[in-house]
């Protein structure tokens, strides 16, 4: 009994200086500061300088509210402006805060980290001999960031791995290609964005025109490949989600303040015209990605496929203090058209994918059981079948369907969509030369080629292609038609109705 009354005076205690710490004024706050500041000047084993000690209290702040604020000074704030605009020196790869370690988001496409096997999700525990622990992140950052050709070992913790692994990584200089293009088979197109830079929407439109120009006039349908893709400028994902919707809210953002609440509306003129698109993503696509992601799901304007998204669905706006000095500080959360916060909840896929190999779905489909393999299983009962089943399937693989008069659709109009192309023309990077004095190979071969190795590699792609397919021919349907010129009409009428 006196254990437990002695408990209660205990817990009384606690409760009351608990009490007290919460009706502490915040004058009586910035005195405890000012306390602890001139015990740390007067007793600390070392001399501390006056700049560098409010620093680091300026950066302990903004830290301890979440992951993404931060203090950026000299170079800190140099390398943020730098990779807004695609081209910094370092390892290339997104990275956030996790249980005090530093958090692979997404390496980012052709640099050194994706080229030496640092995958999303990875854990970052040691750089080179120290010890990340407790590390800010602008100070990681900044121990990445080197002189290219320098070489840093990470020593990471990988989601299904008993030991630390061991990655060394020579830096270079990150030019940043944020998107790339390919036509694939029959006129079905690829884009891959690796990030969103302030330059990626008109790049985008560029290549969505330079492969309708192959595709002969238009598109079937296209697949939009956000993987790894760590996010980057707000206002670059929503103009790519402009690109193919032609009416209706994009995305919004909330926050304390009245300037944090922000509507983002499309505008008309989808570049597309309607054809299918197929979204690919995993656990490596945040941020900007999940605004393009949620807002074509949330419009039913695509097919998202892959894994649930990282979900970090907040906005940091950068405020610069000084000339050199800003701070990035999280101001609001964002919504998809439906009002769904992914805020560590993410995007979740319309069909969800494990990240398998073709090679090793081979495999799985090697070893699976079928009515052949079981014991006293009935006999075909027709051996002519059987040949002549595998006789019409050679000639119907031998046969080439001729091009239907669906195919040959027209150049569309892009009045509201299309901008100007850069000064330094087309940043993709695709196209490449060879010397004269080569034997000249069939382009249309190469790229043949090319298609096949990028397909037959990738096992969500390859699905995403064949979903594609089906897409096509489900809109080229008379019924479909039919429901679409009535969606028309009533849209051509509420627009009347408006005006």
């Amino acid at each position: 009994e006196k254990r437990q009354d002695g408990e209660q005076d205990k817990s009384a205690g606690e409760k009351g200086t608990e009490e007290k710490k919460k009706q502490r004024t915040p004058l009586e706050t910035l005195r405890l500061f000012a306390e602890a500041y001139s015990r740390i000047k007067q007793n600390y084993v070392e001399s501390v300088d006056d700049k560098e000690l409010i620093e680091h209290a300026i950066r302990g702040m903004l830290e301890g509210l979440d992951p993404h604020s931060d203090f950026l000074m000299g170079d800190d704030y140099l390398d943020l402006k730098e990779s807004t605009h695609g081209e910094f020196g370092g390892l290339g790869i997104e990275v956030g805060t996790e249980n005090g370690f530093i958090k692979v988001i997404a390496p980012m496409d052709d640099t050194p980290a994706q080229k030496a096997g640092v995958k999303a999700g990875d854990l970052i525990i040691r750089l080179d001999e120290k010890p990340v622990k407790g590390m800010s992140l602008s100070k990681a950052v900044k121990l990445m960031r080197g002189k290219p050709g320098t070489e840093l070992m990470l020593t990471i913790l990988r989601k299904g791995e008993e030991q630390p692994l061991q990655i060394k990584v020579v830096r270079d200089i990150i030019h940043v290609v944020s998107v790339k293009s390919r036509l694939l088979e029959e006129k079905f197109g690829y884009i891959r964005i690796s990030n969103f830079q302030i330059a990626t929407a008109r790049n985008l439109l560029e290549k969505v025109e330079k492969l309708q120009q192959q595709a002969e006039g238009s598109l079937k349908g296209l697949i939009l490949d956000l993987r790894n893709n760590p996010g980057g400028v707000l206002t670059a994902a929503v103009a790519v989600s402009d690109a193919f919707l032609d009416h209706g809210l994009i995305v919004y953002t909330e926050g304390r303040t009245a300037d944090s609440k922000i509507t983002y509306s499309a505008t008309a003129n989808d570049i597309l015209d309607g054809a299918p698109i197929v979204v690919l993503v995993n656990e490596g696509s945040a941020s900007a990605s999940e605004i393009v992601a949620g807002a074509l799901q949330d419009h039913g304007r695509a097919v998202i496929i892959g894994q649930q998204t990282f979900g970090k669905g907040s906005v940091q706006t950068v405020v610069p203090v000084m000339e050199d000095a800003a701070i990035k500080l999280t101001t609001a959360r964002y919504y998809t058209p439906h009002g769904r916060s992914i805020q560590a909840e993410g995007i979740k896929p319309d069909i969800e994918l494990a990240p398998v190999s073709i090679e090793l779905s081979k495999k799985i489909s090697a070893h699976s059981i079928k009515e052949k393999d079981l014991t006293g299983h009935l006999e075909n009962g027709d051996g002519d079948n059987e040949k002549q089943g595998k006789s019409e399937e050679s000639d119907a693989e031998a046969a080439e369907d001729p091009p239907s008069d669906d195919d040959k659709r027209q150049d569309k109009k892009r009045d509201g969509k299309k901008q100007e192309s850069p000064e330094s023309g087309d940043s993709g990077g695709d196209d490449t030369s060879k010397p004269d004095d080569e034997e000249a190979e069939d382009p249309q071969e190469k790229q043949d080629s090319q298609e096949k190795v990028l397909i037959s590699e990738d096992y969500a792609l390859s699905e995403a292609l064949n979903l594609l397919k089906g897409m096509s021919i489900f809109l080229k349907s008379p019924a479909n038609r039919i429901q679409q010129d009535e969606k028309a009409q009533e849209k051509a009428e509420q627009q009347e109705q408006q005006k």
